[in-house]
């Protein structure tokens, strides 16, 4: 890879760039899920190609192909060059790219069992399993349970003179009931919603997720969940558990933080950010408890790696300390509009075929102290909440609504009763300021979050969030009638 590499460099380089890199990606995956007792898809793909991107008198030229030949790598760097050229000349200020060292390396995400080692049976029975529990009781009139396995190997190099090598593999997994009487329609999911949990390892995950010892309780909640009483309506203090708490950050933490968003470069597709650059570094986000950290150190992170796509090193850094927001999500070329000196390794493509543009690394609500056990017992008057079902925010990020598959109201220190459709909502900085309690690093889980999508053309990335259940004050809850 190293010849071809270097040849689109050569190439782009004696066009005219000023600065070119090449990022050659060889990925496969496979995906596999059953309903109601029957295989609902099953399929297999594999990608080979690369992108070659340049700059070209203070502009940006892109140009990708699925051949992977000398010619062909010839004529794409000649194109991503023509491009540039093109674009230059409706610039308005050239690009500006932050110092990165030169690196030689070669990064791997650890994992114990290979995924697409084990063969399809052995994962077809294990999914039928949990279907036969799921669909005991003849309320429940969908089950749906899938696995999910993504390998890619990476090859990037810049003219700069860096050359690495990446090599990450994904799993995932999860299941849904769909308890249906009369009008009413309740739904739960395992390990979480939106596909379950997804993780860097290998089918260990699988292994070590106790799918089948839990299908019975989903199953059972499922069906309570269409005789419960609504949510309550008014001011509640609100325990969030932390899968729910992961897409609460993701919406309103994670995306706000992108500088693309904060500068206006990506309004059309998801709107901007609340976070203004004269609110930099000086910003009471959140409750002098709350600590956000990025990281894309952290094991078995969906955005763990060992560099990013602009060839920055993986780093961990503070988004939100003691409260107060510290760093934007950055890459090279927009670091410099913050007075950053060093990119924070936020540039990341989908595959091979896309510009790299900004995007969430893991992100994490830091843990304090105490079981849920202890928070709930502590609570006089709210509700308990968990696992997404919708959310809607602004384009700004600062107005939300989310609802939750399951809810518990909590009176006097005590879970008493299910609810169902729990919908709390807020304004973001007044939700996070009056978070007053995280549970401890006991009940924190990483929960992976594999389809952020961004950009346009649309780009699919994929980001982890930790949390532990975590208690806030006097949350509107419910929907008025």
């Amino acid at each position: 890879m190293r010849e071809l590499t270097q040849l689109a460099i050569d190439t782009a380089v004696s066009n005219g760039a000023s600065y070119a890199d090449i990022r050659i990606i060889e990925s496969k995956t496979e995906n596999i899920s059953t309903k109601n007792g029957d295989i609902n898809y099953l399929n297999k793909s594999s990608i080979l190609g690369y992108g070659i991107r340049v700059i070209v008198n203070g502009s940006w030229g892109f140009a990708s192909s699925p051949y992977v030949t000398k010619n062909e790598i010839r004529r794409t760097a000649i194109k991503a060059v023509n491009i540039a050229k093109a674009s230059a000349t409706l610039r308005k200020s050239g690009i500006i790219l932050a110092n990165e060292p030169v690196h030689q390396d070669l990064w791997t995400s650890p994992y114990l069992i290979n995924p697409f080692k084990i063969s399809v049976e052995e994962k077809l029975n294990l999914l039928y399993k949990i279907d036969k529990i799921l669909r005991k009781d003849e309320k429940i009139k969908s089950a749906v349970c899938l696995m999910s396995f993504w390998n890619e190997h990476q090859w990037l190099a810049n003219s700069e003179g860096t050359f690495i090598e990446q090599d990450l593999l994904r799993s995932g997994t999860g299941y849904t009931a769909t308890a249906v009487e009369g009008s009413e329609v309740q739904v739960r999911s395992y390990p979480s919603s939106h596909g379950g949990q997804f993780k860097q390892m290998g089918y260990e995950l699988i292994l070590s997720t106790p799918l089948v010892e839990n299908a019975e309780r989903v199953r059972e909640e499922a069906i309570a969940l269409l005789s419960a009483p609504d949510c309550p309506n008014g001011k509640k203090d609100v325990i969030i558990g932390s899968d729910q708490l992961a897409l609460q950050i993701h919406e309103s933490i994670g995306h706000p933080s992108e500088l693309d968003r904060v500068i206006g470069m990506e309004a059309n597709y998801a709107g901007t950010s609340f976070i203004t650059t004269d609110l930099y570094k000086n910003f009471h986000y959140a409750s002098p408890i709350v600590n956000v950290v990025a990281d894309a150190t952290v094991p078995t992170g969906l955005a763990t790696f060992g560099y990013d796509d602009d060839g920055v090193r993986a780093q961990r850094y503070h988004i939100i300390q003691n409260g107060l927001y510290k760093h934007y999500l950055t890459n090279r070329e927009l670091a410099h509009i913050v007075g950053d000196e060093r990119s924070r390794a936020c540039n990341r493509a989908d595959g091979y075929n896309n510009i790299p543009m900004i995007r969430m690394i893991n992100m994490s609500l830091m843990p304090r102290q105490g079981s849920l056990d202890e928070l709930i017992n502590d609570t006089k008057d709210g509700i308990y909440i968990e696992t997404n079902k919708s959310w809607s925010i602004d384009q700004k990020r600062l107005n939300f609504q989310f609802t939750t598959e399951i809810g518990w109201e909590i009176k006097n220190g005590k879970k008493v009763r299910i609810i169902k459709n729990p919908t709390y909502q807020g304004i973001t900085p007044e939700f996070w300021q009056s978070c007053d309690a995280i549970c401890g690093k006991d009940e924190w889980i990483l929960w992976g979050v594999p389809n952020c999508g961004k950009g346009q053309p649309g780009q699919t990335a994929e980001i982890s969030h930790g949390a532990a259940p975590s208690r806030f004050r006097k949350v509107t809850v419910g929907i008025s009638k």
